[in-house]
């Protein structure tokens, strides 16, 4: 993130799949939309009421977008984090037009109301493990092979 961007922390639900497209260039764009709608209980009527939604339309990029269309569907509830960007563009009968959208750096489903099943996928490494204390790959030495935490 750069100096000055406005990072934003959303939990919502998908209002729809994620829709993956992939640029000229080959990267890939995950697009959805995260609906977040505050509850407040009503002590008169005994029940939660639901409040007004508000709906971040997010953008997901390369590796984090295929990841999201592989994993999260409509309805999934989601911590999404990130910052917002301003497009600005103009029409064709030459009206100005902005839009804000929401370039998700990170994202994964809440398990506050449900359980997930996490498949972990390592990407690459360029250079061998640290064997250090955070290394949970090797078994720590003075645990009996568990890890270190």
């Amino acid at each position: 993130m750069s100096f000055g961007e406005t990072p934003i922390t959303v939990i919502g639900n998908l209002t729809a799949d994620p829709e993956l497209k992939f640029t000229e260039s080959g990267a890939a764009l995950a697009k959805f939309t995260v609906a977040a709608t505050p509850r407040t209980f009503d002590r008169e009527s005994g029940q939660w009421k639901d409040g007004n939604a508000t709906f971040f339309r997010c953008a997901a990029w390369r590796q984090l977008a295929e990841h999201a269309a592989d994993s999260l569907t409509k309805g999934a509830r989601v911590v999404a984090h990130g910052r917002i960007r301003q497009h600005d563009w103009k029409t064709d009968q030459g009206e100005n037009r902005s839009m804000l959208v929401m370039e998700v750096d990170e994202i994964g489903a809440s398990v506050r109301f449900t359980t997930v099943t996490i498949n972990a996928k390592r990407p690459a490494q360029s250079a061998p493990a640290d064997n250090g204390a955070w290394n949970t790959d090797a078994p720590a030495k003075s645990t009996g092979g568990e890890p270190p935490f």
